[in-house]
């Protein structure tokens, strides 16, 4: 009789189990833009690669896109690191697509907002668009601005 009920508790936590996995949304499309952004101020091209759908991917499988990103971005490690902190600013979902305008701020006071389109496909978000917006420089409150 024991091991009946233990069989039906474990029955029944396994299922719990496997339904809430089923309903595990993933990561939203802010959480994705943001992780978009980190990515390639690490120049992480593994990440970029999972984070973007195929129409970033320049037609390439994930060693030959690293490998290409690797070989252009050799010589430019001043690209990385330059940004202090990213946050999502605003995003807008409709459906299966998003638009989330990411405000960046950069170690030398600069700030950034960059267009992130993503579209969700296979459960999850996938980045398909992105544009990069001139920076602003910083303005100390007080400060002339003339």
């Amino acid at each position: 009789m024991l091991t009946a009920v233990v069989s039906v508790i474990i029955l029944l936590l396994c299922g719990a189990v496997v339904v809430t996995i089923a309903m595990d949304r993933g990561p939203g499309p802010d959480d994705v833009a943001v992780s978009y952004e980190h990515a390639w101020d690490r120049l992480d091209f593994a990440s970029l690669f999972s984070l973007s759908a195929a129409e970033l991917r320049d037609g390439m499988d994930r060693k030959r896109f690293i490998a290409a990103k690797r070989a252009a971005y050799a010589d430019r490690g001043e690209l990385r690191g330059l940004a202090a902190n990213v946050v999502a600013e605003d995003v807008a979902v409709r459906g299966a697509h998003a638009i989330v305008t990411t405000l960046v701020e950069l170690h030398d006071g600069a700030v950034v907002h960059n267009r992130v389109d993503l579209i969700r496909r296979t459960a999850r978000w996938q980045v398909y668009g992105y544009s990069v917006a001139p920076a602003t420089p910083s303005v100390t409150p007080g400060a002339d601005t003339e």
